[in-house]
């Protein structure tokens, strides 16, 4: 049903949203200032986001309503702000919103109240808010979180988990660790069985959390994420260039370059 997630731009929730959108191949994007103006300069090229006429925030702020089916705000406290007017504004012109405070609501509940919030509405187009990093320092982390499991359970919804674990490997061998992610899709080609590498290269781009969720403990205890494998997760942080970046997203970079690999060859072609 969540095709496309769409925010301002802004570091902190909005920032948390887009990164989101791109580790799980959901199309993204949204209204940002002129200049592609944040608190902490230009907002980096690889988020594809559209600019205003103006620097005024509150202008991309009403435009981003506009333009999704719903938007969610999440914060911690009273909503001040951008914020603040992000809620005002969506309730104005009658558009469905969503408004969590993680201090009174748990972050797996926060999902669970997300996730009905889409269905009951919809809604294809997600627009998410929410406080800046400057003044909120963990929101980033947060809405991540939230939105990361609330993918999840509509995975689960899909009844799909059960069918591809059928692909898995029960338990993965353990006889040495990667150091780099090309040494990491090597050994998980090695050890994978033709029918789930053929699986693999099949799922469509836009469905990598099909293999994401089921996958996500086999890659991270066959390249010894589990065991603390320090090497490989430094080489795959230093290709993201992100600041912010945990044991999930290296797992996820792994997975896109393998299904990547095995496109070349494990999908068979018609030739006329």
């Amino acid at each position: 049903m969540l095709k496309k997630i769409i925010s301002g731009g802004q570091t902190g929730a909005d920032r948390a949203a887009l990164d989101v959108a791109i580790k799980f191949n959901i199309e993204h994007g949204g209204w940002i200032p002129k200049d592609r103006r944040t608190e902490e300069g230009p907002l980096p090229m690889k988020y594809k986001l559209n600019e205003m006429e103006t620097q005024d925030y509150r202008e991309r702020t009403k435009q981003n309503i506009i333009d999704s089916q719903g938007t969610v705000i999440i914060s911690r406290g009273n909503l001040t702000g951008g914020s603040k007017l992000t809620l005002s504004f969506a309730k104005v012109i009658g558009r469905p919103n969503c408004y969590i405070d993680l201090l009174n609501t748990e972050e797996f509940e926060a999902a669970i109240i997300l996730k009905s919030f889409i269905m009951e509405n919809q809604i294809q187009i997600l627009n998410v808010a929410g406080p800046r990093l400057s003044g909120h320092p963990w929101i980033y982390n947060d809405v991540k979180t939230v939105l990361e499991v609330m993918l999840y359970l509509l995975f689960l919804d899909t009844r799909q988990d059960t069918s591809v674990k059928a692909y898995i490997p029960e338990e993965p061998v353990k006889e040495s660790f990667p150091q780099t992610m090309e040494q990491a899709v090597d050994l998980l080609c090695d050890d994978l069985p033709l029918k789930t590498k053929t699986f693999i290269a099949k799922v469509e781009f836009h469905n990598i959390q099909m293999l994401y969720f089921p996958m996500m403990e086999y890659i991270r205890r066959r390249v010894g994420f589990d065991t603390d494998n320090q090497g490989l997760f430094k080489d795959c942080s230093d290709r993201m260039e992100d600041d912010v970046y945990t044991v999930e997203d290296a797992v996820m970079l792994i997975l896109k370059q393998l299904k990547f690999h095995l496109e070349k060859d494990h999908i068979l072609r018609v030739v006329k």
